[in-house]
């Protein structure tokens, strides 16, 4: 990568992408319209992105798009935005303050503002959407380590944010994106052919870290961590309680890309397989994961047996046994979800379906693809 900016942490409130015209209390227009939730936002009829609901969005978008070509996490960007609130965030990005300063590929930033972006150029023609989705192209081709991963945060933020990252479908999300215009998959046929190319050797590029990157027990090919270390490929920490394991959560995203792939490799048939086998092993049966309230009012999480429950499958597995871990803030180790303490078990979520689909559905349905017979 080119230039390295050390940027420090500021917490942000998680919210929603919603699409509307605004709520009570925001600057702007008042008027009112339905809300759609982003996920129905990408796949509405060409006609919707043509309207002026959808290019007004599309106009907040490119406002906090950050110089470098991506833009930050966990803001709500459908509110109605007066002018006294796009002069703060002009002030704002110019003064690089440490709000929309923090860039990254995190919960859907970046690769998701993208794709909307390309839509509402689709339907509108209008080329200053055209060249947002461009700048965006460029921020994620320079982002990737030459090891071939992406860190969370680029530029370069210090911590466990500069670590590979498969947490959250950072780095899969990227590279779906990547994978996408490389291909000149609508609505991406508008992208030029040189940066079609580069977008191409990317993906290979972090194809070739993915396989790389994934643990090997006694020969076998298993699963990956939620964070890789960029120079040396290898599980690394991220937060206090995210220890170097095998990611029940984050390894079904990276089984599915590599499934995605038109002509498989050798190499990338072995890592799905090796990978499903892993998540063949480490299913647990018998049991389902709930949210419940305790005896003292607080919202908490637990397993309870139920034999008609479908396979889960634990965030965090230890490497060398492939037991299933678990942590507090501390980073004391727990091999008992029972003994976590109260405040991590309900804030996080330990257990998940993740492969469930994966091993009932695609899996089966990428072999009958690619002719490769039924053990």
């Amino acid at each position: 990568m080119n230039s390295i900016l050390s940027l420090r942490c500021i917490p942000l409130f998680l919210v929603m992408f919603f699409i509307s015209c605004g709520e009570s209390g925001q600057s702007g227009d008042p008027a009112a319209v339905d809300s759609i939730d982003w996920d129905d936002a990408l796949e509405q009829e060409a006609e919707w992105y043509q309207g002026p609901e959808a290019v007004r969005i599309a106009d907040n978008v490119l406002l906090y798009q950050h110089e470098s070509g991506g833009w930050p996490k966990n803001i709500d960007m459908s509110q109605v935005l007066g002018e006294a609130d796009k002069d703060s965030i002009r002030n704002e990005q110019s003064a690089g303050g440490t709000t929309l300063s923090n860039i990254t590929i995190d919960n859907g930033a970046t690769y998701t503002q993208m794709r909307y972006l390309a839509r509402v150029h689709n339907a509108t023609g209008h080329d200053r959407f055209k060249e947002g989705f461009l700048k965006g192209v460029d921020y994620l081709v320079e982002a990737q380590y030459d090891s071939g991963g992406w860190p969370q945060y680029y530029p370069i933020r210090e911590g466990y944010y500069e670590m590979i990252t498969f947490n959250d479908g950072a780095m899969i999300g990227a590279m779906r994106m990547l994978r996408d215009v490389a291909e000149g998959q609508d609505p991406y046929t508008f992208v030029d052919s040189s940066r079609r190319q580069r977008a191409s050797e990317a993906v290979n590029k972090g194809i070739v870290a993915i396989l790389d990157m994934q643990i090997i027990q006694d020969g076998q090919r298993t699963a990956w961590c939620a964070q890789h270390d960029p120079e040396t490929l290898e599980p690394a920490w991220a937060r206090s309680y995210e220890p170097p394991s095998l990611a029940g959560a984050a390894s079904a995203g990276i089984v599915r890309f590599l499934m995605a792939v038109e002509e498989p490799t050798p190499e990338i048939t072995a890592a799905v397989e090796g990978a499903v086998e892993w998540y063949r092993d480490t299913a647990i049966h018998g049991y389902r994961y709930e949210e419940f309230t305790d005896e003292k009012g607080r919202e908490d999480k637990r397993l309870v047996e139920d034999p008609e429950a479908g396979p889960l499958w634990a965030r965090f597995y230890e490497i060398e046994t492939n037991r299933p871990i678990f942590m507090n803030r501390d980073s004391d180790i727990f091999y008992e979800y029972s003994k976590v303490p109260q405040e991590r078990r309900a804030g996080y979520d330990w257990y998940g379906d993740w492969a469930g689909e994966l091993l009932a559905e695609e899996y089966p349905a990428w072999r009958a693809k690619h002719n490769l017979s039924m053990e």
